[in-house]
């Protein structure tokens, strides 16, 4: 079963609490335990506490505390966003979400409301949130004050933002529709959207629309004299009581609010006497203006009364108030267990519920976010901490990483390098990093340095290695780092951003050698996209591999792929697709296809195959229109290095795509490259890659 929804609206108003309800109660009968969670909540005075939250978890009795249910208040996300800190308020979202998530079978995530006035910049916060959350979502829109191709067009052009950003919407919700008009919003919808989105049409419900006297008494600040017990009324309807009683009674109507100056006794004792003839309608409440209260004995007289209604006292006069009460937008709370009901009845009735189920239990989430991959990474990490070696411990770019990973809690560190001028140069960068928490390992003085000589000697005497040979390869930081991951005194080495690929490789393919069912070492590029994150090979390794290394790398990608939660759909680029194509080229790129189908039947895989039909779902419909892989595909095989690295170089410039590796494949034990023109996040983010290796490469053993 999908472990989460999201509930959008598309303006302020929407009456987002009847889908929230409903779809709570729905899902309680689906799922044993489910939780709920706002990403974003209006700022509230100290003490007060967010309306949406409390209803929910109060009524549903939801396991939570209230602060474990929302992640930011907007003035925080607004202080991030100006302090360019945007990727913070995600990073928070989804952290608190994966919180809840290991808790329950299932989360309900409800989005903002548009209350602020940039509402352009809200609606762009749901679709991340909801994009990078990596679920489905439900759109809600309201018929007030549209035309029918207005409320069409409204919803369209949100699910359309929704669906451009590669977010899946399950469901759309035309709330507040006049009830005769069901039928003709339904089937404008339908016409508008394509067939496999779930419609409801919900029709303005009077006892939704309506603001209990409990709202009233908040918004204009009344003293409750009497019928405190009675506060949930509805004031279905309201009315000023300035004529005589015996002209006013002809006027109240079903769940009247009566307001009139505190001093006018006649009509508030004709209002109670109202409320208790079967002749007359039910009162639903009394507000006295002016900050006029009746004289004890009419006090007296209505305190004898064996039924009572509220009554409130304000200080304001009765033209302010009647507008203030005009104004009122109701909304549901939890001890409003009338408006409730009916809301989770309405929900039941107009939306199609067990369709909506269905989706939910087969939905599939298409990729997974950038922000979601990196914060999963990071995670698995954590779980399970692993030592990585850094062999270019002098380096500034290295230091600056290994502050954010030894802050991070994720990795244990040991830098290769001279301890004194490594602090040195830490004091000389005023970099706050702690090295009593990094091993600091120097080669040459290492006690470890005769018996990694020896090793090494052993390895690669048959080679003509000697032993002084061997002393002086030791000395070498590259050759050093790997024999401790070889001896099993790191879990796996990073290097790279000063010495070459070859530099960084050689010594592992001498040391620590291939895997016994890898004949070729491989390498792929995790690239993290606005939307989604692609996985690239072979990008750095093999110059021209055979149409047998080419099987092999697509085999190897796909098990890297999966083994960090992207599932592998492999494309076998060339510059054709199917079998339109001719020449060496192209036929290689067949023959190692059908390669590695034999090798691996269950892989889903197509080649040749052109880019724009791998990842464009209309290109790939028409030049492989039976194909399970054209405009889904998640791992990309290039024929070449020259292809490979020029592509992954040209998508990370034009496109600002964090391009996380090159990631070794085939090696007993990790060992990873940088570019030397690498960032600190690149080594950040190839350090946590490498520790998640020696996490799966231990677990295999």
């Amino acid at each position: 079963m999908s472990k989460a929804i999201y509930i959008a609206t598309t303006e302020p108003n929407s009456g987002k609490s009847i889908v929230s309800l409903g779809l709570m109660q729905m899902l309680l009968g689906k799922a044993a335990k489910v939780g709920y969670f706002r990403p974003i909540i209006e700022d509230y005075p100290e003490g007060v506490k967010d309306n949406h939250i409390t209803t929910v978890i109060s009524h549903f009795n939801i396991p939570m505390e209230y602060g474990e249910a929302y992640a930011l208040t907007r003035s925080e996300v607004n202080d991030k966003n100006n302090q360019n800190k945007e990727d913070e308020v995600l990073d928070t979202i989804i952290e608190k979400f994966k919180a809840i998530e290991k808790r329950f079978d299932f989360v309900l995530v409800e989005g903002t409301d548009f209350s602020s006035e940039g509402s352009i910049t809200e609606w762009d916060i749901n679709v991340l949130v909801a994009k990078n959350l990596g679920i489905p979502t439900i759109i809600l829109g309201s018929g007030v004050g549209k035309t029918l191709g207005e409320l069409v067009n409204n919803i369209y052009m949100a699910y359309d933002s929704f669906r451009n950003k590669g977010v899946e919407v399950l469901m759309v919700v035309a709330n507040k529709v006049q009830p005769e008009n069901i039928g003709i919003v339904k089937e404008g919808l339908e016409a508008q959207l394509p067939g496999n989105i779930l419609i409801g049409v919900v029709p303005m419900n009077p006892v939704l629309k309506n603001p209990t006297i409990k709202e009233i008494v908040e918004v204009l600040d009344g003293k409750v004299l009497f019928g405190e017990e009675y506060l949930n009324n509805q004031a279905g309807h309201f009315g000023v009581g300035a004529m005589q009683l015996r002209n006013y009674l002809t006027h109240l109507k079903k769940d009247g609010l009566v307001i009139t100056p505190g001093d006018r006794a006649d009509i508030i004792l004709g209002a109670l006497q109202a409320n208790l003839s079967a002749n007359y309608p039910n009162v639903s409440g009394v507000i006295l203006t002016g900050n006029l209260v009746p004289e004890d004995s009419i006090i007296k007289l209505i305190e004898g009364l064996s039924d009572i209604v509220p009554i409130v006292s304000v200080s304001q006069g009765t033209f302010s108030i009647t507008n203030r009460i005009g104004a009122i937008r109701p909304r549901i709370y939890a001890e409003n267990i009338q408006k409730i009901t009916a809301s989770i009845n309405d929900f039941s009735y107009h939306v199609p519920e067990e369709e909506l189920a269905e989706r939910l239990i087969t939905f599939k989430a298409k990729g997974i976010s950038p922000r979601m991959f990196q914060y999963n990474l990071l995670n698995r990490a954590k779980a399970d901490v692993r030592h990585i070696v850094l062999a270019e411990g002098m380096d500034e770019r290295i230091l600056q990483a290994t502050k954010l990973l030894i802050d991070s809690n994720a990795v244990k560190i040991t830098l290769l390098g001279d301890p004194v001028k490594i602090e040195e140069k830490v004091s000389q960068m005023d970099l706050d990093l702690d090295l009593s928490k990094v091993n600091i390992e120097d080669p040459t003085a290492s006690e470890h340095f005769a018996e990694y000589t020896q090793e090494l000697y052993e390895l690669r005497k048959h080679k003509g290695v000697n032993l002084a040979m061997a002393e002086d390869l030791m000395e070498d930081v590259s050759h050093f780092g790997t024999m401790m991951v070889h001896k099993g005194h790191a879990d796996g080495m990073v290097s790279g951003a000063v010495h070459t690929t070859k530099q960084t490789i050689l010594p592992a393919l001498q040391i620590i050698k291939t895997r016994p069912d890898v004949s070729v070492v491989s390498s792929v590029f995790f690239m993290c996209l606005e939307n989604r994150v692609m996985v690239y090979g072979d990008c750095a390794i093999n110059p021209n591999p055979t149409a047998e290394q080419l099987a092999e790398i697509a085999i190897s990608s796909a098990v890297t792929s999966k083994a960090f939660g992207i599932e592998p759909k492999i494309a076998m680029l060339s510059y054709s697709s199917g079998d339109s194509g001719v020449g060496e080229d192209v036929e290689r790129v067949r023959t190692a296809t059908k390669l590695a189908k034999e090798r691996n039947p269950e892989l889903i895989l197509e080649g040749p195959i052109q880019y724009d039909a791998a990842v464009d779902a209309k290109v790939g419909e028409v030049k492989l229109p039976d194909s399970k892989v054209a405009g889904e595909a998640t791992v990309f095989i290039f024929p070449d290095l020259n292809t490979g690295n020029n592509t992954y170089k040209a998508v990370q410039r034009e496109t600002g795509a964090l391009a996380i590796g090159p990631v070794l494949q085939g090696l007993n034990k990790p060992v990873n490259d940088l570019s030397r023109g690498c960032t600190v996040d690149d080594i950040f983010n190839t350090v946590i890659i490498t520790a998640i290796q020696a996490q799966d490469q231990t677990s295999k053993k």
